[in-house]
């Protein structure tokens, strides 16, 4: 039998390594779980990024966040996440996937949960805990468009550097931060760039600085724009758009589509979480439990769908409450103590 764990941490992201601090203070046995590296999501951002927010909003486990800039870099937070591990001397599962988690039936220590990972290294392997936090985001699984073309090599679902399509046609699908961004930014390093929205105007939640910015290049017609279209089909050269039943071929040598991400709604109903049907897991709003006693969530993975409610900033203070509640459990204290 293997040993029982009193937490298994699913991600380690700022929300699951908040998670896995707070485990650590109140002296939990626990193990962390990363399919990927360090901040995974984070990692695969664009390396000249520079955060909108202050860094002391990205700062977990009390441990101050300190550059010389009023916005830190990619790199830098990069760079944060490692001394915070470093500081707190975290444990953490490198390159393992968790592939499932079952709840078991009550034993002498509580409700048991099998945990399955698969590691290149070590093949299969099962843990067992008595809860379990999920902080495995909502990056890895973006939102297809499920149309011919969508896998050829030349489209991506994330915005990485423009440099490669410097003086090249590309087409950036999406109307959110990170499609305005990204066709600035391949404009700026001299793509010949074209945001296709399927809405009539770009979305309410864009950055203020970055609004107008985006919004005067689709006027002066530096950046061509198509509203209130849809992209039907993606071809080597080219991508074919819809508007009003009338079809535009588009020439593109790079496509982004940009279109947001979920959360993988299919693992948390495999371990027994109900799912609405604005594809949000079912979890209490307070203690972040889902329908599954001893199954939490924390982060973005909470959101179950990319619509800008889960952010770092106030995703990172969920893995705290959520090891607060399991602690009081583990105790058998009132939950509401």
């Amino acid at each position: 039998m293997t040993p029982m764990h009193d937490l298994i941490i699913v991600g380690a992201g700022p929300a699951g390594l908040a998670a896995a601090i707070a485990a650590r203070q109140a002296g939990l046995d626990f193990r962390t779980f990363e399919k990927g590296v360090l901040v995974n999501s984070l990692f695969r951002f664009p390396s000249q990024m520079v955060f909108f927010t202050t860094p002391d909003l990205l700062e977990i486990g009390g441990l101050p966040f300190v550059t010389p800039h009023g916005k830190p870099t990619r790199d830098e937070t990069l760079r944060y996440y490692r001394r915070v591990v470093d500081t707190y001397d975290l444990a953490i599962d490198f390159g393992y996937s968790v592939t499932a988690i079952r709840p078991g039936a009550e034993d002498g220590d509580g409700t048991a949960f099998t945990v399955r990972t698969v590691n290149d290294a070590r093949g299969e392997e099962t843990w067992r805990a008595r809860t379990v936090v999920v902080a495995s985001g909502c990056y890895d699984h973006p939102n297809l468009l499920q149309i011919p073309g969508e896998d050829l090599p030349h489209v991506s679902h994330y915005y990485t550097e423009p440099h490669e399509f410097y003086r090249r046609p590309v087409v950036v699908v999406g109307g959110k931060n990170s499609a305005a961004e990204a066709a600035l930014d391949l404009y700026r390093s001299g793509a010949h760039v074209t945001l296709v929205h399927r809405r009539a105007e770009l979305g309410g939640s864009i950055k203020y600085w970055v609004r107008p910015d985006i919004e005067n290049r689709i006027k002066e017609g530096s950046i061509a724009a198509r509203f209130e279209t849809r992209v039907v089909e993606i071809r080597p050269r080219d991508v074919v758009v819809e508007r009003d039943g009338a079809r535009e071929t588009l020439p593109a040598e790079g496509v982004f589509l940009l279109t947001g991400y979920l959360a993988d709604l299919d693992f948390l109903r495999g371990a027994g979480i109900r799912v609405a049907s604005n594809n949000v897991p079912r979890h209490d709003p307070v203690t972040f439990e889902t329908n599954v006693p001893g199954l939490y969530l924390a982060g973005a993975v909470v959101a179950g769908a990319n619509r800008g409610e889960v952010f770092i900033e106030n995703g990172r203070f969920h893995g705290r409450v959520v090891v607060e509640h399991i602690a009081r459990r583990l105790r058998r204290e009132p939950v509401g103590a």
